[in-house]
């Protein structure tokens, strides 16, 4: 799942990102209104959460500007503005919901889940007998629940809504790491293996297979050279 966060205060911004990531979500960041408009319509997220006060160009007028270009990514609106008057205006401008600072950050959690919830149409992914959902973040194979950490399960959740492409190493790492691939690294290998003795080991058919000099594909029968 990606999200863009529209957060000018960088301690706050970067706050989030780390707590989100932690989670497995893909986290972007816009510190102001201006290059937030651009990113929301010119990149697909999942979710976007936009504070008010921005420099440039505020939140409100960023969400108008949005919802008159016909995007309909669920917004998350973030404010120190506590006014009964600001959440009726941010709602009415298409705010799907309102968070007032300084918050729990379990609730920005619980409230980035109902809104993703009542978006995804189709939360469960899947192939063969493993199934993931995307939202609640759990994977299953054959019925039974498969343990993975936050960044497994981002590393799968790519490979499952990817299933019979072959992945690059370049581009697993941009997607999940949010960098650029390092060729003198085999962080991506070590993932991958730590993935596939999870969800391949004591299972038939094997999902994840590796393409040589081209990457990984997760499918149920291996690719043709």
């Amino acid at each position: 799942m990606r999200i863009l966060l529209v957060e000018d205060e960088q301690k706050v911004a970067r706050f989030i990102q780390q707590g989100l990531e932690a989670e497995g979500y893909k986290v972007d960041i816009a510190p102001d209104g201006k290059i937030g408009e651009e990113k929301g319509k010119t990149n697909s997220y999942d979710l976007i959460i936009l504070d008010v006060l921005l420099p440039k160009k505020d939140g409100f007028d960023v969400l108008a500007s949005l919802r008159a270009d016909s995007v309909d990514i669920p917004v998350l609106m973030l404010t120190a503005r506590s006014a009964t008057s600001d959440i009726v205006h941010g709602l009415d401008r298409g705010a799907d919901d309102y968070l007032t600072k300084p918050f729990a950050f379990d609730e920005l959690l619980a409230r980035i889940r109902s809104l993703l919830r009542r978006s995804v149409k189709k939360n469960l992914l899947k192939v063969a007998d493993l199934q993931i959902d995307a939202i609640a973040h759990k994977a299953t194979r054959g019925g039974k629940s498969i343990d993975l950490t936050a960044r497994e399960f981002a590393l799968l959740n790519l490979f499952i809504a990817n299933q019979q492409q072959v992945l690059s190493r370049e581009r697993i790492a941009k997607e999940v790491w949010g960098y650029d691939f390092d060729p003198g690294t085999n962080i991506v290998d070590v993932y991958v293996n730590h993935l596939r003795k999870k969800i391949d080991s004591g299972f038939s058919p094997k999902l994840i297979h590796t393409v040589r000099g081209k990457g990984y594909v997760l499918s149920e029968k291996m690719p043709r050279p």
